[in-house]
């Protein structure tokens, strides 16, 4: 026998024969006043705020040097972030960043859930943003689904495209914004105004444009529900422990209507709180009902959370129907035992631990960090070349590194086979066996540099030798170890 079909918009429609995928519920979320509603437009205000406005603020690095705070710079492969500079060779922060963010999250997902996801996701942020100009233009969730059972009509067509239209100018934006990180924002913005910038500036603008005005004005709760991989990932991380976003079923249930609560109660039976007026899910973003459980389409915003406790201070009960709760605490307030809440446990203290162990090692490499550096490569073909004197010659392809912003000058040593001699193709010595080269400030230099040695002082068909070049200024000092080999 074919199970029957639910057709409740609650709670999930069972079909042998119906399709593999949900098919797409238009949502349209109820405003809502309350404490967490204002942290989400606190966060909102400061999170649209640093990413429109950081490429601006300027950052003064001495004469030559950007003076962007923040930038990405492809062209002279340099990463600035305020007072830090780095280069490609120092990728690995960028991996230890990554790898800092991933332990952030865990920790926010042992402590409090999908914290990052009602509150600080882009996706999160600028949905938020859509449904406020949505709202502002359209009306309430009421007014939008009375128009929405309605022909279309004039004034309707004329709200619905200023409406696109400001979404359109709010995605444009923000893919400008984006653009703004990769090259000085003031020159860049007064080049795209006058259409002088390049063209790859324009069609990154238009590929952000179209995402964002699709992904926050169309998709939606869709990229939390079937796009992003988060939720799958902090579901297997969780525990019994961890705070989330919860209808306490042991204070709701039965649910019954206001009235009928006041007659059952009158009569002596047990009756829940839940009234079933079900503004928590006509508040919810992604359209879900808090109180059939845990879900994946839970961002867990908290504002189902501020639409329960206006109602229960209408009706003059108890807040926190619904509230960040745990299964175990459930259980223990139906075994009439007392709240627990434990934020410090092994979970929480291996990720906090790791997070420390990151950023000390970030920031130790980060001030004790050479600001010259030095890389040696063999010649492969030949390793060697004898001489007409008998003597052997290697040849050398070094690479220094001047992360400092203004020249200076370096000396080379070399520590290897005895009455080893060295010659700078193209430069000349100052001084004899130890050349003297002038390093311009914040670049590579390669040097193609040949060492000679009698053979007689060989006492091994391969014999280590050691690059040293000195600061002779300031005294800094890098080495790389290579061979000096016998043909």
């Amino acid at each position: 026998m074919k199970p029957a079909v639910n057709k409740s918009l609650d709670e999930p429609v069972i079909d042998e024969d119906g399709p593999l995928y949900a098919a797409h519920r238009k949502v349209y979320p109820q405003s809502v006043r309350g404490s967490f509603r204002t942290i989400k437009w606190w966060l909102m205000v400061l999170c649209l705020g640093i990413y429109y406005l950081l490429p601006f603020v300027r950052w003064d690095r001495g004469l030559g040097a950007p003076d962007q705070a923040v930038l990405l710079d492809f062209p002279n492969r340099r990463f600035y972030f305020f007072f830090i500079e780095l280069w490609p060779q120092e990728l690995y922060y960028f991996t230890g960043l990554l790898v800092l963010a991933a332990m952030v999250l865990f920790l926010m997902n042992a402590l409090g859930g999908r914290i990052w996801c009602g509150y600080l996701c882009p996706q999160t942020v600028w949905t938020d943003l859509f449904y406020a100009v949505e709202r502002r233009v359209e009306g309430d969730r009421r007014e939008q689904l009375k128009a929405a059972a309605r022909p279309m009509t004039a004034w309707r067509a004329t709200k619905r495209v200023l409406k696109h239209a400001i979404w359109l100018i709010i995605a444009w934006w923000t893919g400008g914004a984006w653009v703004l990180y990769f090259a000085d924002a003031p020159t860049l913005v007064h080049d795209l105004a006058t259409f002088q910038a390049p063209a790859i500036a324009y069609i990154w603008i238009g590929i952000l444009t179209a995402s964002t005005y699709l992904l926050a004005g169309y998709m939606r709760e869709q990229v939390c529900v079937y796009m992003c991989p988060w939720p799958r990932i902090q579901a297997a991380l969780t525990d019994e422990w961890a705070l989330n976003v919860t209808y306490k079923h042991d204070r709701g249930e039965q649910r019954c209507s206001l009235k009928k609560s006041f007659d059952l109660r009158a009569r002596g039976d047990r009756v829940g709180e839940c009234i079933d007026c079900y503004q928590c899910a006509a508040v919810c973003p992604t359209g879900i009902d808090i109180r059939n459980g845990a879900q994946l389409g839970c961002i867990q915003c908290g504002l189902c959370i501020d639409a329960c406790d206006a109602v229960m201070k209408k009706i003059g009960r108890k807040s926190g129907l619904i509230g960040y709760d745990n299964d175990i605490n459930i259980r223990r307030r139906m075994h009439g035992k007392p709240e627990l809440f434990k934020p410090v446990r092994p979970r929480t203290l291996v990720y906090a631990s790791l997070i420390t162990v990151i950023c000390a090692v970030m920031v130790y490499g980060l001030l004790s960090r050479t600001l010259l550096d030095l890389s040696v490569l063999h010649d492969r073909n030949p390793m060697a070349v004898r001489l007409s004197d008998g003597s052997i010659r290697n040849g050398y392809t070094v690479r220094l590194l001047n992360k400092r912003d203004f020249d200076r000058v370096i000396a080379i040593d070399i520590d290897g086979p005895p009455k080893t001699s060295v010659h700078v193709v193209g430069a000349d010595p100052v001084t004899v066996d130890r050349p003297m080269i002038v390093l311009a400030r914040d670049t590579t230099t390669e040097l193609r540099v040949l060492l000679t040695a009698p053979v007689d002082g060989m006492s091994e068909h391969s014999m280590p030798v050691r690059f040293r070049v000195t600061d002779l200024g300031l005294g800094e000092v890098a080495s790389a170890t290579d061979h000096f080999v016998l043909p």
